[in-house]
């Protein structure tokens, strides 16, 4: 009877219910980044069906202090905003579905920063135009190719049309 109920739970879940979990999962993991209470030394575990869910926070501006890091990276910044945490997070998501060359666990680059694409030397930028561009680079990257199969967009890289790149 258990397995049952269990089965008939599963098939009766919709796509509202499922995207309402996912909501879920992503509202408490912004939470925990906005009052610098998330604990886990990793970046979560969401998928492409979280991105949705992730977009709504692109262009926060608040700082946050409290965040996973690359444990390789010899940079540490102990801020970050929460719009460009949550870009690097849903950078996390395409470079695990891609198996990026760039990945160490679930981290998609060195650090949660963009960088200038085309320079010679290594010059990070922070600032609030870096982040709007970044921003509606991830959100068109994701509206123009939402109604399609995530597989067939997945390698295609937010960034590329910009001049940024995760350092």
């Amino acid at each position: 009877m258990f397995v049952i109920s269990i089965l008939i739970s599963l098939i009766s879940c919709n796509k509202n219910d499922y995207e309402k979990v996912n909501r879920t999962d992503v509202e408490k993991y912004v939470e925990s980044l906005k009052s610098n209470s998330y604990d886990s030394l990793n970046l979560p575990a969401f998928t492409y069906t979280d991105i949705p869910a992730l977009l709504q926070y692109r262009n926060e501006t608040q700082i946050i202090t409290k965040f996973p890091h690359n444990p390789i990276s010899s940079f540490y910044g102990t801020e970050c905003t929460l719009g460009v945490y949550i870009l690097w997070t849903i950078e996390s998501i395409r470079a695990v579905s891609i198996n990026s060359e760039f990945l160490i666990e679930r981290f998609p680059s060195q650090n949660s920063i963009l960088a200038q694409r085309n320079s010679e030397e290594l010059v990070l930028v922070s600032d609030q135009t870096s982040q709007d561009i970044a921003a509606k680079a991830y959100y068109d990257w994701w509206e123009n190719n939402r109604l399609k199969n995530y597989n067939e967009f997945k390698n295609l890289d937010p960034l590329k049309g910009t001049a940024y790149k995760w350092h």
